[in-house]
């Protein structure tokens, strides 16, 4: 069995602490093979935010596969927004804003689908398609094939539908055919797993809530998804933040069956 936790919006910046320690004793109790992190991992993409994130995931036992969300450029510093937008996430996350991780038993691809002359909005490009496609046609049976966005490739509530991935209905065709079983995402701070209509094979969007800052929406508690891969089937868990608890806990089960 491969585990993936999936955590995205830290935030950090934001962060609350007892909310941190939790998320730290689920992955220590969890232990899983690979950690996904889709983005706004800070506040205002200030150097000692990303230090502390990069502090964090280092404490959570796994290898990180790290995409930039909007919030990862900075707002303010325009000068750095133009020239060199993704310099401070590099310094903690590496250099490569679309990284990739293969395994025997995951493909999981990263994709930058921000931009530095947007505020909050995502876009992927026919290029970044045709390249995640190219890659997803690479992977074996025994992979599950995860790609990883900022902003979501589909929403559940159509009051979402502003916050869309732009380009996200030539990604879906493209990716679905190419073998796609999964797309992370985050962004909205909402939790859900969606089964994209309409593809040539089964495709879920999966969304994660935001991880540990203290900008929840109302009512939606913070949360964090852990996906389990073993033999052909996949459990998509969501693990919400009880404040009475001080912990995370399983809230809900979504089992699929991705095409093979």
């Amino acid at each position: 069995m491969s585990v993936i936790l999936h955590i995205s919006d830290t935030h950090f910046g934001t962060e609350q602490p007892a909310v941190v320690q939790a998320l730290l004793a689920l992955a220590a109790q969890q232990k899983p093979d690979l950690v996904v992190l889709s983005g706004d991992i800070t506040q205002r993409a200030r150097a000692s935010e990303f230090e502390a994130a990069r502090a964090f995931v280092a404490q959570l036992g796994a290898p990180v596969l790290a995409i930039p969300g909007n919030h990862d450029i900075a707002l303010f510093d325009l000068v750095a927004r133009a020239f060199y937008p993704y310099r401070a996430f590099a310094q903690a996350f590496g250099p490569d804003v679309q990284p990739v991780v293969s395994t025997p038993d995951l493909l999981v691809l990263g994709v930058k689908t921000t931009r530095r002359l947007r505020h909050k909005h995502g876009q992927v490009s026919p290029q970044q398609v045709a390249r995640v496609a190219g890659l997803l046609q690479t992977a074996t049976a025994q992979q599950l094939r995860v790609v990883v966005v900022h902003q979501p490739i589909a929403v559940a509530d159509a009051a979402e539908q502003n916050n869309v991935l732009r380009g996200h209905a030539q990604a879906q065709q493209a990716w679905a055919a190419a073998g796609a079983d999964l797309v992370m995402s985050g962004h909205i701070h909402l939790s859900y797993v969606l089964p994209l209509p309409g593809m040539a094979r089964p495709v879920w969007a999966v969304q994660a809530g935001t991880a540990i800052s203290r900008r929840v929406r109302q009512g939606v508690p913070n949360s964090v998804n852990l996906v389990r891969w073993a033999g052909g089937r996949c459990a998509i868990e969501r693990w919400d933040f009880g404040e009475g608890q001080r912990a995370f806990g399983l809230v809900k089960v979504t089992p699929i069956e991705p095409a093979r």
